[in-house]
Parts: structure tokens; sequence; C-alpha cells
């Protein structure tokens, strides 16, 4: 997407209004999050606003996070129980805590946020170097199928009276960038939301994990420990060293 800069497309009021439609699985996603963990302490690349972190913080697991936007930090650092959510500045891809977990989780496609192959191992091999020696990472991202079946698209978000919400996509094959802008139309007028993805199928995320010394433990289709199949539209997927 021409002028699209990741360094700013989660400022200002994006950052304000990030958590304002939930995807509606954040009880479950913590939920399975806070039994991995079994109480130890964990971290969060892309921790955001703190969507996840602090709802999982609250269950008594010692959540850190490492996220690139100050804007998203101060949204967190304002909500309450942010407090409790330990977040180090920078790029998820380079930034250290200095401190190992049992837990290491990047949720809700943010691995595609990186919009290189190359940052994207980098990404696991972050993650890895974060790991207790029986450790775990988990990553939770969408099956790239629905988005490639098709070079491009319009799809209606939302329908209401008094606005309505376009997802307008299109995809490039070579590059796997996913270029997506949600037009917000409403009495008020017309707002964009863009941003740009590089999507990645599991069996990718497999061979960057291998090359940052883990492999793949285990796979669901969802939250749930769901099974992963043909049909799913979404993977849940831990990495080791063992």
């Amino acid at each position: 997407m021409k002028d699209f800069d990741p360094l700013k497309s989660f400022v200002g009021e994006v950052a304000e209004h990030n958590d304002d439609i939930p995807r509606g699985d954040e009880d479950e996603t913590v939920r399975l999050l806070a039994e991995l963990s079994d109480g130890e302490p964990a971290l969060e690349l892309a921790v955001g606003s703190g969507r996840i972190a602090i709802p999982l913080a609250a269950r008594g697991v010692s959540v850190d996070g490492i996220e690139l936007s100050d804007d998203m930090i101060a949204v967190l650092q304002r909500r309450p129980g942010g407090d409790r959510v330990r977040v180090f500045p920078g790029d998820m891809t380079i930034v250290s805590t200095g401190q190992t977990y049992p837990l290491v989780f990047l949720v809700f496609n943010s691995i595609f946020n990186l919009l290189t192959q190359d940052d994207q191992v980098r990404c696991f091999e972050n993650a890895a170097r974060h790991l207790t020696g029986d450790g775990v990472f988990l990553v939770e991202a969408a099956v790239p199928s629905a988005w490639t079946q098709r070079d491009q698209y319009v799809n209606a978000e939302s329908v209401q009276v008094d606005h309505v919400v376009l997802d307008v996509c299109r995809y490039d094959p070579v590059t796997q960038i996913l270029d997506e802008n949600h037009v917000h139309l409403d009495h008020g007028g017309v707002r964009l939301r863009p941003i740009s993805c590089r999507l990645a199928w599991p069996a990718e995320l497999d061979l960057m994990a291998r090359l940052a010394g883990l492999h793949l433990r285990q796979r669901w289709g969802g939250w749930q420990r769901e099974s992963f199949d043909a049909g799913s539209s979404r993977h849940v997927s831990l990495y080791s060293r063992s």
C-alpha cells in the first residue's frame, strides 16, 4: 500500500478505539493462556492496549509485554489493571526484557503485522530467546485461505441504520501482502483505517520456528482446543525446543 507506514498505523484514534469492537473470543483466549501458563510468568509480543494481557494478569499471571506503539502503551496504562502489566517499548523482533518465560505468546494475527519473511523469522528467534528450557511459544493466526482466493474484494463488515463498515482488500500473491482498509461511513463522513499484513501459511510458520531452534508441539483449530483440519479458518500453534 503506497505511503503506508507500519510505525504510524496504531496511533491516535486507532489506538484509542482499537478494542472497541471485540472479536468475541477474548474470554476463551485468556482462559487457555491461563491454563498454559499454570500460574507462571508470561510474555506477550505486540501486547497492544492490553486486550488480553490485562484480563490474564487479573487471573494472577505475571504478564510482561513488548509493544511498538507508544500510543497503544499509553492506552494500556490508563486502563483499569494496566498497572499490573509491565511493558517494554520497541520492536518485538529485537527488544529483550532480560528474562525468560515458560509462555511467550503472539495472538490475533499479529505475526502478520511484520511485512517481510525475514522480520517474521526474527520474531520467532526473539521469542525463542525469551523461552525457558521447557517453555512454549504460542502463535494464533488466521489460515490465509479466505483472503487469498481472490486478489481483491469488498466485504460489508457491518450494515446498520446509522453507519456502514466496509472491508476493502487487495492481495499480492508474490509478496504475500494483503493491503486492507476498513472504511467507516456514517453521517459524520468517512473514516479510513488502513493496514498491510504479510500472510503466512501454518507450514511456513513451522519452518520459521525450525530456523529459531523450535518445533511444532501442538496445533489446534481454535482456543477451545478444537481439531485443526482442512476446514479450520485459524490455528493456535505451540512451539517448543523439545
